[in-house]
C-alpha cells in the first residue's frame, strides 16, 4: 500500500501496559468511527507496514487503546512510539454538502460569486491558526482563509469550491 492511497489517522503516542498495549492519538473529530478496526498501516522507515489489531477501545476521547497481534512486550511497544498510523482512503466516511476532506478538493477551482474563477487549489495549509486554500492563478499564489462564512457550496460534480469572498481579498494578490 502506498502512502498516497491512504489517509493519516494519528500516531502512537505512548505505551499503555506492560503487555505491549499502546495509546494512539487519533487526528479526527469522530474517534468512535475507528474503535473496531481490524488493522492499520504503521509507518516504519518511510514504509507502510500492516498491523492486525487484537483489541481496541476508546481512551479519554481522542486516544485509541490498541493491542496489536504481534506486539506482546513493553519493549516492542516502545519501538512503535511516535510512528504514524494510516488507513486506506476508501475507509474514509463519505461527506456530503459543504463538508469536505482537505485532500478531496485539491485540483478544484475556486469560484467567487462576484469575480468568477479565481484559480485552482494547489494545496491546503493547515499549519496556521486558520487553514488556508493555496490557490494558483497563473503564476500568482493566493491564500484564501477556509472560513465557513465564505463557503457557499462544494460542487463535487464540477470540481468547484464556490465562495463569497470579502471585497478586496483577491485584488490584493493580483
Amino acid at each position: 500500500m502506498r502512502k498516497e492511497e491512504c489517509f493519516y489517522l494519528g500516531k502512537i503516542a505512548k505505551k499503555f501496559s506492560f503487555k505491549g498495549e499502546v495509546l494512539a492519538y487519533l487526528d479526527t473529530d469522530e474517534p468512535e468511527l475507528y474503535e473496531n478496526l481490524e488493522s492499520v498501516f504503521v509507518e516504519y522507515n518511510k514504509h507502510l507496514v500492516p498491523f492486525f489489531i487484537e483489541s481496541s477501545s476508546l481512551h479519554k476521547n481522542d486516544f485509541l487503546r490498541i493491542r496489536f497481534e504481534d506486539v506482546k512486550t513493553e519493549e516492542e511497544a516502545e519501538a512503535m512510539l511516535g510512528n504514524h498510523l494510516y488507513l486506506p482512503l476508501k475507509m474514509l466516511p463519505k461527506l456530503s454538502g459543504n463538508k469536505f476532506y482537505f485532500h478531496e478538493v485539491i485540483g478544484f477551482e475556486v469560484e467567487d460569486q462576484l469575480l468568477g474563477v479565481v484559480g485552482k487549489i494547489e494545496s491546503i495549509n493547515d499549519s496556521t491558526a486558520q487553514p488556508l486554500f493555496e490557490v494558483l492563478n497563473g503564476d500568482v499564489e493566493i491564500l484564501i482563509p477556509m472560513i465557513d462564512h465564505f463557503l457557499v457550496k462544494i460542487d463535487r460534480e464540477n470540481k468547484k469550491v464556490i465562495m463569497d469572498l470579502p471585497e478586496g481579498l483577491i485584488e490584493m494578490y493580483l
